[in-house]
């Protein structure tokens, strides 16, 4: 079986997040870049079954910067058996629909059984391109899974909604989401670690996957104004003179708190 993980840089969730004022895009250079835990329980899934069927490759593949390289080779450290990374400076600010198009390219290209992504990555929490990439690859998908089920022919797992659980499946080829209900990722040990110096990491380009990211096949979303938020200001103090019950229930009110 083949198993495609999808992984990506994010800045360090415990650090300052800060944006480019000049280009509305993450500022990179604010601070540290990681690889995003949500990706890491995704491959940890991969690497669990794979410990238990000899047969499964492991696959990493991530729409990055070149800079991410060293990122991304975390995931080789893990135990995955290659890597594939798209980094082409036409994808800089790519929006969602654009990101799933690259991304279900090289998974085509790639080659693949299943794709395991996480629900939400820790900076765009946009929560949908896993489904939007199952559209594109024309196969089913189970998202956002809190207990996952790999088998030769379908891969099957627990969501959890507001009004209960609902048991869902797939079957292969297929894509699936996880979230942090599942366990956390190994850590790379030293024997992994040189061993992923050795290990398959391809580097391709929008040409090699074959996209235009010019193209308007796709919409594509562009970033017209961004600004530093703003400091927070001093909040409402309220004297009791005897109507402070009064003033609290009109504060509520009028910002529609209750």
């Amino acid at each position: 079986m083949k198993i495609i993980v999808l992984v990506k840089e994010v800045p360090d969730t415990y650090g300052d997040r800060k944006l480019d004022l000049d280009t509305g895009l993450a500022d990179r250079a604010a601070g540290e870049v990681v690889l995003d835990e949500i990706g890491e329980r995704s491959l940890e899934v991969a690497l669990s079954f794979a410990d238990k069927n000899a047969n499964t490759e492991v696959v990493v593949l991530s729409m990055a910067p070149e800079s991410a390289t060293a990122t991304l080779r975390k995931g080789l450290t893990m135990g995955a058996t290659s890597a594939v990374q798209v980094a082409d400076e036409g994808l800089s600010g790519a929006d969602l629909g654009l990101t799933a198009e690259v991304l279900a390219a090289a998974i085509r290209r790639t080659g693949f059984d299943l794709v395991i992504a996480g629900n939400l990555s820790t900076d765009g929490t946009g929560g949908v391109l896993a489904a939007m990439v199952s559209e594109l690859l024309g196969v089913p998908h189970a998202t956002s899974l809190t207990s996952i089920e790999i088998a030769a022919e379908k891969v099957t797992g627990v969501r959890v909604t507001e009004d209960g659980t609902m048991q869902v499946s797939a079957a292969m080829p297929a894509v699936v989401s996880i979230t942090e209900a599942l366990p956390d990722a190994r850590l790379p040990n030293f024997k992994g670690i040189m061993a992923a110096k050795k290990k398959p990491f391809e580097t391709l380009s929008l040409a090699d996957v074959g996209v235009d990211a010019d193209s308007t096949e796709y919409a594509r979303s562009i970033v017209t104004t961004v600004s530093e938020k703003p400091a927070r200001g001093a909040g409402l103090k309220i004297i009791d003179e005897g109507d402070a019950g009064d003033k609290l229930a009109d504060f509520l009110l009028q910002n529609r708190l209750v």
